[in-house]
């Protein structure tokens, strides 16, 4: 069988190919026989515009059924499917049309003025339309196109997506995922999960990265189950649907979100089998009252843009407890140690630097070779960034299984905010070019609903008078909302130790109370 990851989903699709495979919260059905036609018409779409294998699908779409069919088109047509976060404004997106240089590109309607010229610019790149109801200039060339198509053959290490995740730095890199990356560990979960194929997911995520694109629809592909597919998050409608599901996966937002909802409890669950969370760490206030509102208990999970999954709470009591505040043991295959100063080995229960090695992982950042080289090791394991530690007490202070890591802080100054991945060093650069600001800081603090909030302090230039709020609008209008600091404190000058650096862990107590 060829390495595609398509061919791989679609050897899993169920005989009966006029059952439903994705289906809208108003009962609209798509068929895995109609999935097989409208991946069709999308690669040869693509194909037909001069797309060779390896040339990159930049999408800057909503979700809905046309951009699963778009992104498995591209699959199939040996493309590098790269998504954008819809949020990001068009000073972040020119930057990944020039850094990607894709051969396509494809977005909303109403940001054609900024893809269009930005086409002409980096290129002249093929540019269509797709909106949120699937309708748009892709959709209408691709319904056109021939519904046969031949996969085109990939080798495991072939790229299948770039995902862009912030960097230190400031600037976006792009993680490399090969079709060998993401079939390794889509087979795994499937698996270590237990998916079947009358399961039925409930996808309440977005597409634009690896919980939801990866994680959730390759899950339920590779099982043939079905999806309820919710466009946008809808705390009561999510209740309704769960009524006729077996799988939900979620970041711990939608889990407080749900909680909060009245309609929300047992009888919503009755026929489910497996929640699961990921994205941002779980409060465990938040793991014990869901366990109390619905008997169930969540599984929590880690991975990264970087690796996909590479840990999980057993889904099988004989395999091992979901432990509150835990993300479980490696996953089969998967390889994860603790370290501390040159690499040393830490013991069980002690504190230290995250690492990983195996099929899922990446094969470096896209036309950035020394910032790969940074982030392996000289024995070629991934540093995560993250710090945690293997065993040792869990949250209601028994001890964890020796097996089982807990993430206790990040070595990278990341924000997750809502599941999402915020650096503080890129938001810096937009806030220290806003008029009449001389330096700022963006740090997190905690927050009930998102996890963290993103804020600032900023000092003002000599002779400047800045507003707080009147900064926080700027850069909502500037950035995507999610990276926009909730909160700016305007200050005369930042915390810095001896050395001259900001001290972030003091504005934290300063403005995280």
């Amino acid at each position: 069988m060829s390495g595609n990851l398509y061919s791989l989903i679609a050897s899993r699709f169920p005989a009966d190919r006029t059952a439903a495979c994705l289906e809208t919260p108003a009962g609209e059905p798509f068929s895995w026989a109609e999935l097989e036609r409208r991946t069709a018409q999308a690669a040869n779409l693509l194909v037909g515009r001069g797309l060779r294998p390896g040339d990159r699908v930049l999408a800057q779409v909503e979700k809905s059924p046309a951009a699963l069919f778009l992104y498995l088109g591209a699959l199939r047509a040996g493309l590098v499917f790269v998504p954008l976060n819809t949020a990001y404004r068009e000073a972040e997106t020119d930057y990944f049309l020039e850094n990607a240089a894709p051969g396509a590109v494809v977005f909303l309607p109403e940001r054609e003025s900024w893809f269009t010229e930005a086409a002409k610019r980096h290129g002249g790149v093929a540019a269509w339309t797709l909106d949120g109801q699937g309708g748009g200039s892709f959709a209408d060339k691709a319904a056109k196109q021939s519904s046969e198509f031949t996969d085109v053959p990939r080798a495991n290490d072939d790229l299948a997506c770039i995902l862009y995740t912030s960097g230190t730095t400031g600037r976006s890199k792009g993680a490399m995922l090969s079709h060998g990356n993401l079939s390794s560990n889509a087979q795994t979960l499937h698996a270590w999960w237990d998916w079947l194929e009358d399961d039925v997911l409930l996808h309440a995520l977005p597409i634009f990265h690896v919980h939801g694109l990866f994680v959730a629809v390759h899950g339920a592909l590779l099982a043939g189950a079905k999806m309820i597919w919710m466009s946008k998050w809808d705390a009561p409608e999510a209740a309704r649907q769960l009524r006729r599901c077996t799988v939900f996966m979620g970041v711990p937002t939608m889990y407080v979100r749900l909680l909060a909802e009245p309609s929300f409890g047992r009888e919503a669950c009755a026929g489910m089998r497996l929640f699961i969370s990921g994205s941002a760490p779980l409060l465990v206030e938040t793991f014990r009252e869901f366990q109390a509102r619905t008997g169930h208990t969540i599984l929590e999970r880690y991975g990264m843009s970087e690796t996909v999954m590479i840990t999980s709470n057993a889904c099988r009591p004989a395999d091992g407890p979901r432990v509150a505040g835990t993300v479980g043991a490696a996953l089969p295959g998967v390889s994860i140690r603790v370290v501390g100063e040159e690499n040393s080995p830490r013991t069980e229960g002690e504190v230290g630097d995250v690492q990983v090695r195996g099929p899922n992982v990446f094969s470096g950042y896209w036309r950035a070779p020394e910032k790969t080289a940074q982030d392996f090791t000289s024995d070629g394991w991934f540093k995560t960034g993250d710090v945690g530690r293997l065993g040792g007490p869990s949250a209601d202070g028994t001890p964890a299984p020796a097996n089982y890591l807990t993430i206790v802080g990040r070595s990278k100054d990341l924000i997750i905010t809502g599941g999402y991945n915020v650096y503080p060093k890129e938001i810096e650069g937009f806030l220290d070019e806003m008029p009449g600001v001389a330096e700022s800081a963006v740090f997190g603090v905690p927050d009930p609903d998102f996890g963290e909030a993103v804020c600032a302090a900023v000092v003002p230039r000599a002779g400047a008078t800045l507003d707080g709020e009147s900064l926080t609008a700027a850069m909502r209008a500037r950035i995507a909302k999610f990276k926009a600091p909730k909160q700016v404190h305007v200050v005369a000058e930042l915390p810095r130790n001896a050395m001259g650096k900001v001290q972030k862990n003091v504005l934290r107590q300063t403005y995280g109370g």
